[in-house]
């Protein structure tokens, strides 16, 4: 179960999240942080593998984690690649923990059941288990149930290819018997990755379909399809990435932007300059219907029309009711 953010934190994201809908979105409040290229799968729709595999230091990581605890941040993903590859992967964790932000954790690893979960639990707040066909990982959901004791909140997370919507259900079905939600997400359109988006309608249809049936368990929200079907200001900066060289990959990470390094710039400074809103501009202007899904990426999770259904599968967890 999350635990409790301190009081201040919830009042300082309720001062942004007002001050998002009355000037226009600048204070993010998610963030994916990129710890490191490497990783143990090629998936074809994916280009992280191909990129550089040098990681950062641990103390240079360190510091992009407090940037992120000195902003309006209130999610970090440790996402790759693949993070569990990282030798230093629990100093980080520590570290991530004393910051005020939830931690989630995103992994693909098959052997994942071997790793010290017990003792990395008591870091994470949101486990997300990379599971599908383009992994050939599927294996994975044999170990679900046994990762869902471990005490952190567990979410699968399946990108889905055209050839891929007849699974899904399936897919559905192991994760809510394990105890697991699950987001379906399609294969987004990555520079230099071979381009696997389902069609757009029978996916929506699909996953609504699905998530008649399992209300609870499915967390992709109806928001985001209505966002991508936009063919300007689909998506916001609510959410920022953190390249695994220190870049911010702002406004946008399909486009493959750059713009500081976070181990060196004040993220919460630097969003309030003229380049940053550059940026923003840049990203409301963009006709680009990539399909690009992220915690918060879009207004999904941010707007008062959203809100509820994004939120919904997450109730159990902060409320703690089975």
């Amino acid at each position: 179960m999350p635990r409790t953010l301190p009081a201040s934190k919830w009042i300082q994201t309720a001062g942004h999240w007002l001050e998002n809908s009355i000037r226009g979105v600048r204070h993010p409040f998610y963030a994916s942080f990129k710890v490191t290229n490497r990783c143990a799968f090629t998936c074809s729709f994916c280009n992280i593998w191909k990129m550089d595999k040098h990681d950062l230091d641990t103390e240079t990581q360190i510091r992009i984690l407090r940037n992120l605890g000195r902003s309006s941040v209130i999610l970090v993903s440790f996402e790759g690649g693949e993070p569990l590859l990282r030798k230093d992967i629990k100093i980080l964790l520590e570290e991530a923990r004393r910051q005020p932000f939830y931690v989630m954790f995103t992994t693909s690893q098959r052997n994942l059941i071997k790793y010290p979960w017990k003792e990395y639990a008591s870091y994470i707040d949101f486990l997300e288990i990379s599971i599908d066909e383009g992994h050939e990982n599927l294996a994975l959901f044999d170990q679900l149930k046994e990762m869902c004791g471990f005490g952190m909140d567990v979410t699968v997370q399946t990108v889905v290819r055209d050839e891929d919507l007849g699974a899904m259900e399936e897919k559905v079905k192991l994760s809510r018997a394990a105890g697991a939600r699950i987001l379906l997400m399609p294969a987004v359109e990555l520079e230099e990755a071979i381009h696997a988006y389902p069609p757009f309608q029978r996916f929506e249809a699909a996953v609504k379909q699905l998530k008649k049936k399992y209300p609870a368990t499915i967390i992709t929200p109806n928001g985001y399809f209505r966002r991508v079907r936009m063919k300007r200001g689909g998506c916001q900066p609510d959410s920022l990435v953190i390249n695994a060289d220190g870049t911010l990959a702002y406004p946008c990470r399909p486009r493959e932007d750059h713009a500081i390094r976070m181990d060196l710039v004040d993220l919460k400074t630097w969003l309030k300059t003229s380049e940053a809103e550059e940026a923003r501009a840049t990203m409301s202007s963009c006709e680009r219907q990539c399909g690009w899904y992220q915690y918060f990426a879009t207004p999904a999770f941010s707007s008062l029309r959203d809100l509820p259904d994004a939120l919904r599968p997450y109730f159990n967890s902060f409320f703690g009711r089975g």
